[in-house]
């Protein structure tokens, strides 16, 4: 628990601020609309996107009665835009349908919904509800594991020892901070271990 909070605060003090990456302000619908499109893709791709895409389908009832082609037509360029689209379409109706239009909180009801893996419900949960929740993206998995935090690299398993060493409150921050260690320092084929902030507190630095 203390190395896991070391490395916690080290990375809260070497990014004071670390925002999701995808633009979504703090509405629940845009992030999760583009947390789903945001497999195999870029952020920065999926915020290009999205700023047409919320013009025209601004509430997930919108979404839901789309017709077949014209949400593609606005997400092509994200790559599997046609099961994407699917996906997205159907969990719009479950949303209108069963939660009144709004997305819900818990895991369960978000695991639910089609397009949506426990790293996306676990995004949801941490940046708009509060309720904390691990990211488990490839940057988290491959640090955590090279820093000793979790002993292999498996989302789930990552998710798992990870939650109960980082406070709750801090889970959200914490996996944002990741990512911009990850594009900085901890890169999976390059790593720059020698000027790396946390080489101190990393096993495979000290290895």
């Amino acid at each position: 628990m203390s190395k896991a909070l070391d490395i916690t605060n080290a990375l809260y003090t070497l990014y004071p601020e670390a925002p999701c990456g995808l633009h979504a302000g703090d509405d629940p619908y845009r992030l999760f609309v583009m947390a789903v499109l945001s497999a195999q893709c870029t952020d920065e791709r999926v915020n290009a996107v999205s700023v047409e895409l919320f013009k025209r389908f601004p509430t997930p009832l919108s979404m839901a009665e789309s017709e077949e082609g014209e949400l593609e037509k606005y997400i092509y360029t994200v790559g599997l835009y046609n099961s994407k689209a699917k996906s997205l379409r159907e969990a719009c109706r479950r949303i209108v349908d069963v939660y009144g239009g709004k997305i819900p909180s818990g895991m369960e009801d978000l695991l639910s919904l089609r397009g949506v893996g426990r790293k996306v419900a676990n995004l949801l949960r941490g940046d708009i509800f509060g309720l904390g929740g691990i990211v488990a993206d490839t940057h988290c998995i491959r640090i955590s594991v090279r820093l000793g935090l979790c002993s292999k690299k498996d989302p789930v398993t990552v998710e798992k020892e990870l939650t109960p060493l980082i406070p709750t409150q801090m889970q959200s921050g914490f996996c944002h901070r990741m990512v911009l260690f990850g594009r900085e320092y901890c890169t999976a084929r390059n790593p720059s271990c020698e000027i790396c902030p946390l080489k101190h507190l990393c096993d495979t630095a000290a290895n």
